[in-house]
């Protein structure tokens, strides 16, 4: 070391030797590089998905009127029009991120993009770099969105649905799943409502989040007739060659031991029967 250098000059060459050694800036992303996206905060950078994992549209059954609601709307945002964010909330396994994904696939010119929930409060910066691209449109999606007691995400959430300086970009809708329709567990608000001062103010705004939401479309437990024609669909899209009789038997003994009959059971029953008769999906 050099005694006689001033020490702003020791000072600054410490500081180009850490820069060098961090994590260099990330570069603006290329959203070019693939149609959907995991947003990474940790490097402020989007993560390219070449093969993402969905179905067709055309499989996804028992859910015909969530669909063409989801449908439309997100067509019109493809097409430059107005369009609501959309919160898919209800039953378990019943195809809300899977609808989600397929839609995404149908509509040409779309870029997904998936933000996980704990990552939510790093959602401006995301924003950021979506609101520079306004020539690209994005679906921004969060799956099993919902808040504990302790969990204050949901206010910087709120504040960029609507209601922000900068509010949501035009070339942004945002669409979420819950099994909670208004997001928060049912014994959180009820114990806002005991300990708060004004327990109406203090509740209206745990549930005002969900009011963010243009579209609330809801899931409810399929009927064995809708179960059984889930199953149908997959055997004949992958040309499982098994007689009705013996598909309808198994497939009810599969969701009775599932404790309960959905799209998900549906898949997974079909996963084991194509594992059975040694066809790949």
């Amino acid at each position: 070391m050099n005694f006689q250098e001033p020490l702003s000059g020791i000072l600054e060459r410490i500081a180009s030797a850490l820069e060098r050694l961090g994590p260099g800036r990330p570069g603006r992303p290329d959203f070019a590089a693939a149609e959907a996206f995991v947003w990474q905060p940790e490097s402020g950078s989007f993560e390219p998905i070449t093969d993402v994992n969905r179905v067709k549209l055309s499989l996804l059954k028992g859910i015909d009127r969530m669909r063409d609601t989801l449908f439309a709307n997100t067509l019109r945002f493809a097409q430059g029009l107005p369009a609501n964010n959309a919160l898919l909330w209800g039953a378990r396994g019943m195809g809300k991120s899977a609808l989600i994904k397929a839609i995404h696939h149908e509509i040409a010119g779309l870029k997904l993009v998936e933000i996980h929930r704990e990552d939510l409060a790093t959602l401006p910066r995301a924003l950021a770099h979506m609101r520079a691209k306004p020539d690209l449109r994005f679906v921004l999606f969060c799956d099993d969105l919902s808040f504990e007691a302790s969990d204050t995400t949901y206010k910087s959430l709120k504040a960029v649905l609507e209601g922000g300086i900068e509010g949501r970009p035009a070339n942004v809708v945002f669409y979420a799943t819950s099994n909670r329709r208004h997001l928060m567990p049912r014994e959180m608000i009820e114990n806002e409502r005991a300990t708060a001062i004004n327990p109406g103010e203090a509740v209206e705004e745990k549930l005002s989040l969900s009011d963010r939401f243009g579209l609330w479309i809801g899931f409810h437990n399929c009927s064995q007739d809708e179960y059984l024609a889930m199953v149908r669909g997959y055997a004949d899209h992958y040309r499982l060659a098994v007689p009705d009789a013996v598909l309808r038997e198994e497939a009810l003994a599969w969701a009775l031991a599932r404790g309960g009959r959905s799209g998900r059971v549906a898949w997974q029953y079909i996963q084991d029967l194509a594992g059975r008769l040694g066809t790949r999906l």
